[in-house]
């Protein structure tokens, strides 16, 4: 079974700045990535303090989570980001920072960026949840 993705923009809503408002999936089974961390294989913070190395851990351990259910960014459907701060700036930074690295074709369905107060592990920054659809 092939599954279809269509994104979808209404001409009655803004133009987003490269995700869609609407992500239909027609078919096939769906796979729930839990919140991907800048965590490496010992369990430690990558780049404490450093967002821009923990996003590409985040892309790192994202990529090798959606390959491990035979998926690609482009199959995903979903997506939310959480940035530990109450900066549009940074957050602009993390979007633009993530819409360029390998995990950029995720970021064009449904999404959504948020700044938050702190996440799971001590020094982490970021984290990415991410929803696929299987064909």
């Amino acid at each position: 079974m092939t599954t279809r993705i269509t994104r979808v923009n209404p001409p009655e809503l803004h133009q987003p700045p490269g995700y869609h408002h609407i992500t239909v999936v027609e078919a096939g089974r769906t796979a729930h990535l839990a919140g991907q961390c800048p965590v490496d294989l010992s369990q430690r913070v990558v780049g404490a303090g450093d967002l821009n190395a923990q996003i590409d851990q985040v892309v790192a351990n994202s990529m090798t989570a959606l390959g491990a259910v035979d998926a690609g960014p482009e199959d995903v459907v979903r997506s939310v980001i959480y940035v530990v701060t109450e900066d549009v700036d940074v957050l602009g930074a993390t979007w633009d920072r993530l819409r360029a690295s390998a995990l950029g074709p995720a970021l064009t369905t449904a999404s959504t960026l948020l700044g938050v107060a702190q996440l799971g592990f001590p020094g982490q920054l970021v984290e990415v949840d991410l929803t696929a659809s299987l064909s």
